[in-house]
């Protein structure tokens, strides 16, 4: 609901870093392997208690999700695979949050966070089976013309989820309430 809003605020503050990126000489896939190996960091540190690190690394992992695409767009290098792996590899941080937090605290927080794996386990395979259907029918995307794929959006998308992971971080006493 809030990307379509956010989006074009965050991107003009992106360009000079993809601009940077891109005459170190830089890959789209580059940063985001590097973004997800950063935002997986995020685990180990939840479980470790250590939540302002764990939100520095999801923090990290966003504002390299945003370069990526942005890079391969100035670079011409957008490709589907680039698309693929973006997208397997931000469900797998999305997923990697919550089962921090149920390792963190199984007697607690472990039902929370296996209830929340199941929502993120279902709209994503909503998404994909839209994204897929989307590309079947041909359906046009003008909110979504530079992106490898399209999907719908919804009352829950990334600047939610980002929103909520970085509330369960800074009151993780909270975590129950909020992933409910």
């Amino acid at each position: 609901m809030l990307d379509a809003r956010l989006t074009p605020m965050v991107k003009p503050l992106l360009r000079p870093v993809v601009s940077l990126l891109s005459r170190c000489g830089i890959s789209a896939d580059q940063v985001t392997v590097a973004g997800f190996i950063i935002g997986v960091c995020a685990v180990p540190a939840i479980v470790g208690g250590l939540f302002n690190i764990a939100l520095l690394c999801i923090v990290i992992n966003r504002i390299c999700d945003g370069i990526d695409g942005e890079l391969a767009r100035q670079t011409g290098s957008g490709s589907s695979a680039g698309g693929y792996l973006d997208i397997c590899l931000d469900f797998l941080f999305y997923a990697a949050i919550p089962l921090g937090f149920g390792l963190a605290n199984p007697a607690e927080w472990g039902v929370p966070a296996l209830l929340l794996l199941c929502a993120f386990i279902g709209t994503g395979s909503s998404f994909l089976a839209f994204a897929t259907a989307a590309e079947k029918y041909q359906i046009e995307r003008p909110q979504f013309a530079h992106k490898s794929f399209y999907y719908m959006q919804g009352l829950t998308e990334g600047s939610e989820t980002i929103l909520f992971f970085i509330a369960v971080c800074l009151w993780p006493q909270a975590f129950t309430v909020l992933a409910y």
